[in-house]
């Protein structure tokens, strides 16, 4: 009786255990027996990375946010187009994606297959890269839960509609993010991460150039900003790469000061500069602007959030190979 007993709690044990595996539950140490150099390897290459090239930082923040925005955070952005498929990343907006971000995420999944392969899959390098990135240039630690699985759909087609366009009100922006479960103030300390990173001159050339017929200026930036924006984008036209930094001040720290720059007219973009205006989150500027402490803990928590958006585990994804590519093409399912 006792053995039948036993023998049934070691059967129940091993269901729960299989359930577990199979339903794909995420852990910070997710990696820790399959692949336990992950987190030496990821800090090497990220290290050396953002050494050699410091916009990588921003980048792969960027990169990181577009991926989880267009059917969550599954690594589709880092798919490149084929014959059968135009991909995530050939979407018009995300064509200014940077080259050096995905070559971190390419560098460290290269040495990652070569010390564990098929283990470690790129939306955990995606995630994590960011994590460290954010820390390494000012900001705050939080934690990343790993055993994401790679999406097995990119299309430029989802794209439009889930990232956020320059040229949106308040309202729409809020309207995005919401549908996606944020709250006002989670998205506006999302919007933080521009304390990082440059927008192309082409973003917010009407701000300077056509703004209306009694002004080319936009009245609600800085007049001195605006002059040195009108000399550095004089030509963006012809050259569509012309960029300015989102953070005239500390553009490679990442701190409060992007916030202390909208209360002074010293934002980029408009959607960014209306938010100091608009009353739904003008309080949010406000704190975050008196007090960084506050908005490194909320950019902690919402990034946590973001991180975990519509993921795929288990036989959702797979483990990729290489991350422009999924391991096998379906060209009875996939669109151009």
């Amino acid at each position: 009786m006792a053995s039948t007993a036993l023998s049934m709690l070691l059967s129940i044990s091993l269901l729960f255990v299989l359930s577990a595996a199979q339903s794909g539950q995420l852990t910070v140490d997710y990696y820790k027996k399959s692949c336990p150099r992950f987190g030496d390897i990821m800090n090497q290459m990220i290290t050396a990375k953002q050494t050699e090239s410091p916009t990588t930082a921003a980048g792969v923040l960027r990169i990181f946010f577009h991926d989880c925005m267009v059917d969550g955070c599954d690594a589709s952005t880092l798919v490149a187009s084929n014959a059968f498929n135009r991909a995530e990343r050939d979407a018009d907006i995300n064509l200014s994606l940077p080259g050096d971000a995905f070559d971190l995420v390419t560098r460290a999944k290269t040495t990652l297959e070569l010390e564990c392969p098929g283990v470690v899959s790129c939306t955990d390098i995606l995630a994590v890269a960011a994590r460290n990135l954010v820390k390494m240039v000012g900001g705050p630690y939080y934690e990343v839960l790993l055993g994401r699985k790679d999406g097995l759909v990119s299309q430029a087609s989802h794209v439009a509609g889930n990232i956020a366009l320059p040229n949106m009100t308040i309202t729409e922006l809020i309207k995005q993010f919401e549908a996606k479960g944020f709250s006002v103030q989670e998205m506006v300390a999302l919007v933080g991460a521009h304390t990082i990173g440059f927008s192309h001159c082409r973003e917010f050339s009407k701000r300077i150039f056509h703004f209306s017929k009694d002004s080319p200026i936009d009245p609600t930036m800085n007049p001195s900003l605006a002059k040195g924006l009108q000399i550095l984008c004089a030509n963006y036209t012809k050259d569509a790469t012309m960029a300015a930094f989102n953070d005239v001040i500390t553009p490679g720290k990442f701190d409060n000061m992007y916030y202390k720059n909208l209360q002074r007219g010293l934002g980029l973009l408009a959607t960014d500069q209306a938010m100091v205006e608009d009353p739904r989150t003008k309080p949010f500027v406000e704190l975050y602007a008196a007090n960084e402490t506050a908005f490194f803990h909320d950019f902690a928590k919402a990034m946590e959030k973001v991180s975990m958006y519509k993921i795929k585990t288990g036989s959702q994804g797979e483990v990729r190979d290489r991350c422009d590519q999924f391991n096998q093409i379906n060209t009875d399912t996939i669109k151009y």
